[in-house]
């Protein structure tokens, strides 16, 4: 049983950094419809922007030895920048694509930032200590916790009840809300397409930010591919919690984390090497059942 709850806190941890950054790829795919396959290199830019302006082949922090308030600022201005001009150049003027030439569109840009991030830093992992404290365990009872689990859970949780907060009680939320649920009737009221647009790359590129400084802290390694299979388990969690929901998109989140890390436990020792496609094999179980997810929207519905 002991064990069990530890399975549980693990699943709730690694399920709050896929909920995360599914939100982010739900915000634009409920506005756009736009993929973002380029979000998993978001994290890997707000993960980078720890050692800038460094270039050397250890890892020396730059702005991941500021003040922890001005760090965390610094990193989401790097992250939110670079999603902002990535939708100035690439996704702005394909407003009215459809749906796979995005898709490709965002794979372009995903395909440019690894590059210009091996050209810059290179191609050798770098290691970085980044809130190493937090490895050390608490005691809750007979239960060991590594307090960066609790930070992760905790972190995700005020970031999800901000963004709702956000979405229901500011003009820009409701205008996000509004274009996601029916994009042109939206533009016929009076929402000014492009602010909404930018307000939600600005969102998931802070979404981004957080989970690369949360997954940074666990692992500890630089790689210019970081982000990306956070992003494809994202993608995964977004598709079975309901595309174009943010409902869905965390439940999906914590459904693949919870499923991952019990495979993980409880598989045998000869089949564990073997999880990701139990884990794909339940998705696709999953998707038969519910096509259009845990959380369907009628928006999407609709529009299919």
């Amino acid at each position: 049983m002991i064990g069990f709850i530890q399975n549980v806190v693990d699943a709730l941890s690694l399920g709050s950094l896929y909920a995360l950054a599914a939100l982010g790829i739900g915000l634009l795919f409920g506005i756009l419809r736009l993929i973002n396959l380029a979000h998993g290199d978001f994290i890997t830019i707000g993960a980078f922007a720890l050692i800038v302006p460094s270039r050397n082949e250890t890892a020396v922090m730059g702005i991941g030895s500021l003040p922890l308030l001005f760090m965390v600022l610094a990193v989401c201005a790097v992250v939110v920048i670079t999603a902002l001009v990535s939708d100035r150049l690439v996704f702005s003027p394909l407003r009215r694509a459809n749906a796979p030439t995005l898709m490709i569109a965002s794979s372009s840009v995903s395909y440019v930032i690894q590059h210009s991030i091996l050209v810059i830093f290179g191609a050798r992992p770098k290691g970085i200590d980044l809130w190493s404290a937090l490895g050390k365990s608490i005691t809750i009872g007979p239960i060991h916790v590594p307090q960066i689990q609790l930070v992760t859970i905790g972190v995700t949780l005020l970031l999800m009840l901000a963004l709702t907060a956000f979405l229901k009680r500011t003009p820009y939320g409701v205008q996000i809300r509004a274009a996601a649920e029916d994009f042109q009737m939206a533009r016929y009221l009076g929402v000014k397409a492009n602010i909404a647009i930018g307000v939600a790359f600005a969102l998931s590129g802070i979404l981004a930010a957080a989970v690369s400084l949360l997954y940074i802290s666990q692992t500890g390694t630089l790689t210019s591919a970081l982000g990306v299979p956070l992003m494809l388990y994202a993608f995964i969690a977004t598709v079975v919690g309901g595309m174009g929901s943010l409902v869905g998109a965390v439940v999906g989140g914590f459904a693949v984390g919870f499923l991952a890390v019990m495979l993980q436990a409880y598989l045998p020792d000869d089949l564990r090497s073997f999880r990701d496609a139990f884990v794909f094999g339940v998705v696709i179980l999953v998707l038969l059942v519910r096509p259009a997810g845990i959380v369907p929207t009628k928006a999407l519905a609709q529009r299919v």
